[in-house]
Order: structure tokens, then sequence, then C-alpha cells
């Protein structure tokens, strides 16, 4: 099991369900001798927008400022600012790093989505992403509460299917930075729930916590799969092995056959 956990955490009301859901893991981990570290974002009052006030001493080009960039060579040059350091030194020394959130317009709140941005800035880069990533050695997951039934991110449902939802978060952020993604523990509509079905789904979060190292992570193709001189499309070889077969790889790489059912919520798919 991972030793070091950060959990980064969104939510303004200690009395929400999403507060309960990382205390009971803060409990559930501690009491598996981890130790846990939370990174209460809205108690932080951490800043949400990536400006070169991130930067100290100046950006590099102040006429054609590239965040991606002047970023990444502060980062080397240690020129950060306070608040992205601190952040990312947790993050250097944890293990696993959970995000706990309420879903808003089906992503992220936005100051997780800057601490994603900020934070993660010195992973954002071409020689090492996806399977090459810099934290290839490091396991990630999403938990959130939707405000909403499990049948309207569904094939049929009217926001649609929630591994396409999901793509984005745990493909293009977590996934490109190297972290092996577990499958999301997915809270549905807690709100209008019973106080039972709460408690159950809690129990449950925990009764998951205490196995989650044995869990396999969600599969992802690996970057060998693509041709880097032709524009990273997929390989001859790799689009015959894949070609009989009823599904596409993955939601995103879906080879135009049907998506992949749950590739994106269940482990190892």
């Amino acid at each position: 099991m991972a030793k070091k956990v950060l959990i980064v955490y969104a939510h303004e009301s200690p009395a929400s369900f999403n507060a309960a859901a990382k205390d009971a893991a803060v409990a559930a981990l501690t009491a598996q001798g981890c130790t846990v570290e939370v990174s209460d974002l809205y108690a932080m009052k951490f800043k949400a927008a990536a400006t070169t006030e991130d930067i100290t001493g100046g950006v590099k080009d102040a006429e054609n400022v590239c965040y991606a960039k002047e970023i990444k060579l502060a980062s080397e040059e240690g020129r950060l600012a306070d608040d992205i350091k601190k952040e990312q030194e947790k993050l250097k020394e944890a293990d696993l790093v959970i995000f706990q959130f309420p879903m808003y317009w089906s992503s992220v709140p936005a100051i997780m989505k800057g601490w994603m941005d900020r934070v993660l800035g010195f992973a954002y880069a071409q020689e090492k992403r996806y399977s090459e990533g810099i934290f290839k050695d490091k396991k990630a997951m999403l938990s959130f509460t939707t405000d909403c039934p499990e049948s309207v991110y569904s094939d049929t449902g009217i926001n649609g299917d929630i591994n396409v939802t999901l793509w984005p978060l745990q493909n293009g952020i977590l996934n490109y930075c190297g972290f092996q993604v577990f499958a999301p523990q997915i809270f549905w509509d807690p709100a209008t729930g019973s106080p039972e079905s709460r408690s159950s789904m809690l129990e449950g979060w925990r009764t998951r916590l205490q196995n989650l190292c044995g869990e396999a992570p969600v599969y992802f193709a690996p970057l060998d799969y693509f041709d880097k001189e032709k524009g990273f499309l997929l390989k001859p070889e790799v689009k015959e092995k894949y070609a009989s077969r009823e599904c596409g790889l993955t939601v995103g790489i879906h080879m135009g056959k049907p998506l992949p059912a749950n590739s994106q919520t269940k482990a190892g798919v």
C-alpha cells in the first residue's frame, strides 16, 4: 500500500458529503499506517489563475508569454511562487494522490483545476509523458460527487457516457503526467439520498481503501503504441492487432469502433 498519500480536496463546507468522504479516507488510510496529508484548497485560499505572478524574477519572454514554457523553466531554476513550491514538495513525496471534489460542469471545480494548472506545470513535458511521464511510479485517482443519478451519465443518458466525461481528466491530465490511475470513486447524487444511503456510500469507500493496493489501474495505451515520426498515430501493427476486436482501443482512441465499455471506470479495462 502507498505509504504517503496526498489528498487534494476542494469543497468549502465542512458539513458536506465531500468533507465526509475526505475524512473517511484520512481515517482509513491512517489506520493502515499511511502518512496522509490534505491540501484543503478553499481553506488555503489557493490561487486558481495561472499567471506570470507564479514566477519570481520575471519571465524570459515578456512580449509573447507562454505559461507552459515559462513555468517549466522557472521550476528548473527554482523561481516558482511559494504556494506552488509547497504543493510540489507534497506531490513529490506522495505515493498516491487522491482528488476529492464535487463535479462541476462535468469537470473539477475551478480551484482544483487551478491546482492542476499551476502545480503540475513542471510535469508537462513533450519528452516525458503518458507511460513515460515523470510520475510513472506514482498512483492517482479521482473521488467525486455528482448532483444526478448514474443514469444521467450512462451511454443513453442526457449527459452521455461518464467514461467520455472522465477521459480529459484521467488521460489528458493524470495519465499524461505518468500516473497509474485507479478507477474513480463516484458518489452518485448523495445530496438527495437517505442518511442510510450516504452512510453506505462512505462505508463502501472505506472498504475499497482497505483493498486499494490490490487493484489494477485503469488501462491506457502505452506511448510505444504510437509512431512519433508520424504525428503519434497508432502504429500499423497495433491497428492490425485490434482490427478484429468489437470495440476500440480506448475511449479516446476508438478507431471508428464502438467505445469500450467502462474503460475509464473499471480497473484494467
